[in-house]
C-alpha cells in the first residue's frame, strides 16, 4: 500500500467538536476561543492543516519527528510487522526478534559501555524506570538510605509524578502538588541569565559545581544517590552547558559516588551534530535515557540502558525477591521497536550526522545574525537546535511580564507567515527535521525575522516597552 493511499482517507473533522480535547500545555481560555490548528497530513519538513495550508514544521513536532513525514520506509516496516506480530510482550522470559535486535544495536551505538536495555514508551517513562532503577539499585547492594536524586532548575525529564518532579519547571509543578519529596533541583546552567558580572563560563561552571557538592554535604552523601542531566536543555530553553562544566560536574558525582543518568530523549540521533549528546561532551553515563528521535516519533517507544554494575545488583536482587517487578504491557512493542530499527537504519544511511554538521552552521549563523534586533537578548544553540531569548530590555536582559504572552505572540505570529516553531515562556525555539534543507532553514529564519518586527510593533503599540 502506499503512502498516498494511507492519507487519502475523508475529513471527518468537520462534524467535530475542535475544542473537546484538553490540550497540553495550552492557555485554555485563549484555546477555548481560537480552537486549536488541526493538523490533516505531513510531507517532508512540512504538515498541512485541514485547509490545505502549508506550515514548515519548525520543531520537529515535539523535537521528535527528526526524518520528517511521509517516511515510506518507516510505513512499510510498521505495515510489515503489524503483519507479522503485531503484539506480543517482554515478561516472563518471552520476548521477539524487533526487541532482542533492538537492544543489541543501541548497546553497540552506545557512547559508553552499557550491559541491558529496558524499554518504555515515552521519554517520561524512562525517566520514572530509571529513578526506579536507582532506587532499587541502592537498596540491592545495601544502601537503603541513599535514594535523593538531583535534577537542575531549568531541566526536563517528563510529566509523570516522579519524572514531572524531577522536571524544574514551575510550569510543571504549579498545583499539581510537585515535586515528591527526595528529588532536589540545583542550578540551572545558563551562563547569559545567571552569570555575574566580570565571570567568565568557566568561573560560571565552578560555581554551580561547587554548589553542586555543597547540596550534596548538607544533604549528606549517604543519601544522595543520583543526578539527572540533559546534555543540552531542550524544554528548559535550549541552554548549552557553559565550557567546562560536565567536567566539573562529573568530578562532583565521582567524588561522592552519586551515578550519573543522562536524559538524551531530546539530544540523542544527531541532533547536536553527534549520535549522542553525551559524544559531544565527553559524558559518561551509568544510566542512559532515550525516546523521541529513536523512532523519529513515528510510534511510542523509549529506552533506558543501564551499565553492568546496575546490571548485576538487578539480577541479585531480583534472584533474592524472586521477581523483578517492573515492566509496561507495551515495552518494546514489536512494532515500535521495527520502525526504530529502521529508524536507525535510515540515520546509517544518510550519514545523519555528517548531515547535521553540514547544516548546523546555516541554522547557527542566521539564529546569531538576528542578534542585533531590539527583542533578541541571546541568541544559542548546538547543531540543529537553537533558540532565541525575547526581553523587553537588552542591557537589564529583562524579561516581559508573562501576563503579555510575548513568547506565545511571536510564536503565532511564525505560525501565521507558515512556520510552526515553539516558545518556551520568552525563548523561541527552532529545531527542524535532520532531513531539513538550508533553503527550509533560510526560510524560517526569514519568518522569524519578520515576526520580531510585528511583534516590536505590538509592544510597542501596547506601551509594553
Amino acid at each position: 500500500m502506499a503512502l498516498s493511499d494511507l492519507l487519502a482517507v475523508p475529513n471527518s473533522l468537520e462534524s467535530r467538536d475542535r475544542r473537546s480535547v484538553l490540550h497540553p500545555m495550552t492557555d485554555l481560555v485563549r484555546h477555548d476561543r481560537e480552537g486549536p490548528l488541526v493538523i490533516d497530513h505531513g510531507e517532508g519538513v512540512r504538515v498541512y492543516d485541514d485547509t490545505g495550508r502549508a506550515y514548515i514544521e519548525g520543531v520537529s513536532g515535539l523535537w521528535s519527528i527528526s526524518l520528517g513525514f511521509g517516511q515510506e520506509r518507516l510505513v512499510k516496516a510498521a505495515a510489515e510487522q503489524m503483519a507479522k506480530l503485531s503484539s506480543y510482550h517482554m515478561f516472563r522470559f518471552k520476548s521477539h526478534e524487533p526487541g532482542i535486535e533492538l537492544a543489541e544495536k543501541l548497546l553497540a551505538l552506545a557512547p559508553s559501555p552499557m550491559s541491558k536495555v529496558f524499554f518504555a514508551n515515552s521519554g517520561s517513562e524512562a525517566a520514572d524506570s530509571a529513578m526506579k532503577l536507582v532506587w532499587y539499585y541502592n537498596n540491592a547492594i545495601g544502601r537503603p538510605e541513599k535514594k535523593k536524586i538531583i535534577g537542575r532548575i531549568g531541566g526536563y525529564h517528563g510529566v509523570t509524578i516522579a519524572s514531572g518532579s524531577l522536571t524544574g519547571l514551575a510550569r510543571n509543578h504549579t498545583d499539581f502538588d510537585l515535586p515528591i519529596a527526595r528529588v532536589l533541583h540545583t542550578d540551572c546552567p545558563h551562563f547569559w541569565r545567571y552569570g555575574l558580572p566580570g565571570e567568565s563560563e568557566e568561573a560560571f561552571a565552578t560555581r554551580l559545581a561547587d554548589n553542586l557538592e555543597k547540596m550534596i554535604l548538607a544533604e549528606g552523601p549517604e543519601t544522595v544517590a543520583a543526578f539527572f542531566a540533559e546534555p543540552v536543555m531542550g524544554s528548559g530553553g535550549v541552554i548549552v552547558p557553559p565550557a567546562t562544566y560536565f567536567d566539573k560536574i562529573q568530578a562532583v558525582l565521582k567524588k561522592y559516588d552519586v551515578l550519573f543518568v543522562v536524559d538524551e530523549v531530546i539530544c540523542g540521533f544527531g541532533r547536536l551534530g553527534d549520535l549522542f549528546g553525551c559524544n559531544t561532551f565527553n559524558l559518561k553515563p551509568d544510566i542512559m535515557t532515550m525516546a523521541k528521535g529513536l523512532s523519529s516519533g513515528y510510534l511510542p517507544i523509549s529506552a533506558v540502558m543501564i551499565s553492568e554494575p546496575i546490571w548485576q545488583a538487578c539480577l541479585s536482587e531480583s534472584s533474592k525477591i524472586g521477581v523483578f517487578g517492573h515492566g509496561f504491557t507495551y515495552s518494546g512493542h514489536p512494532v515500535c521497536a521495527a520502525v526504530a530499527l529502521e529508524t536507525l537504519a535510515i540515520y546509517e544511511d544518510l550519514d545523519i550526522v555528517a548531515r547535521v554538521r553540514r547544516m548546523a552552521p546555516v541554522l547557527q549563523d542566521g539564529m546569531a545574525a538576528l542578534a542585533d534586533h531590539p527583542l533578541v537578548g541571546e541568541t544559542r544553540g548546538l547543531g540543529l537546535v537553537g533558540a532565541l531569548e525575547i526581553v523587553k530590555d537588552k542591557a537589564k536582559k529583562e524579561s516581559f511580564p508573562p501576563a503579555a504572552n510575548i513568547g506565545l505572540y511571536i510564536e503565532r505570529r511564525c505560525q501565521e507567515h507558515g512556520v510552526i516553531l515553539r516558545a518556551l515562556g520568552d525563548a523561541l525555539t527552532i529545531a527542524p527535521p535532520l532531513i531539513v534543507e538550508k533553503a527550509d532553514i533560510h526560510e524560517i529564519l526569514r519568518v522569524v525575522a519578520v515576526a520580531l518586527d510585528e511583534t516590536l510593533d505590538h509592544v510597542r503599540r501596547e506601551g509594553l516597552m
